[in-house]
């Protein structure tokens, strides 16, 4: 672990390798799990002023849940996420011809409909960032569902803090990422 300004960073995001591999995986990431996908109180207001643009790239389950429950919920734990279809697939997922999970947020962004790309949970996956008081862990998050991510990786030698570049940027700004990079060509001289 070091430190950047007010995070705490896992080595791994430098040291690991990885590259979404959707055609070996389906996307599985958005329709297994216990929870939706994390989101942040900002996220949250996103969602509710954008939902009536992205609601016609929805599937029907996914606007029926999203009705019922609202564009977001508060987890058991007291955590704001996405709404699940019957607990499994987050509400926003939508599947394309070949039956791969994809968003159906960022579908109405690439479409131009909106300007916000999708959760930045999701944008920065394997990356999970906890916040805390003084500080926000930035950890990988290693799930078997991406052996293939993390063999595409390794193969293309990319590690996960290259992946996830532009949604590192996002979170945490350009200043941030910069130092990132120093701090990685140095751990691995």
């Amino acid at each position: 672990m070091f430190q950047l300004g007010k995070t705490i960073v896992s080595e791994d995001i430098i040291e690991k390798d990885f590259v979404c591999n959707l055609s070996a995986c389906g996307g599985a990431c958005c329709v297994d799990g216990e929870a939706g996908a994390p989101l942040d109180k900002e996220e949250i207001k996103i969602l509710e002023e954008i939902y009536p643009k992205v609601k016609p790239f929805l599937r029907q389950e996914g606007i029926d849940v999203i009705e019922k429950e609202g564009t977001w919920v508060t987890s058991e734990w007291g955590e704001l996420e996405t709404p699940l279809i019957g607990g499994k697939d987050c509400a926003y997922v939508i599947f394309d011809e070949k039956k791969t999970a994809l968003c159906g947020i960022e579908e109405a962004y690439n479409s131009g409909e909106i300007e916000w790309k999708k959760p930045v949970s999701c944008h920065l996956y394997p990356i999970r960032v906890k916040d805390y008081s003084e500080f926000a862990a930035v950890n990988y998050h290693k799930w078997e569902i991406c052996d293939d991510a993390c063999s595409l990786g390794k193969e293309l030698q990319v590690p996960v803090y290259k992946f996830v570049k532009q949604a590192l940027v996002r979170k945490f700004g350009q200043n941030w990422y910069d130092e990132l990079e120093k701090v990685a060509e140095k751990h691995l001289k």
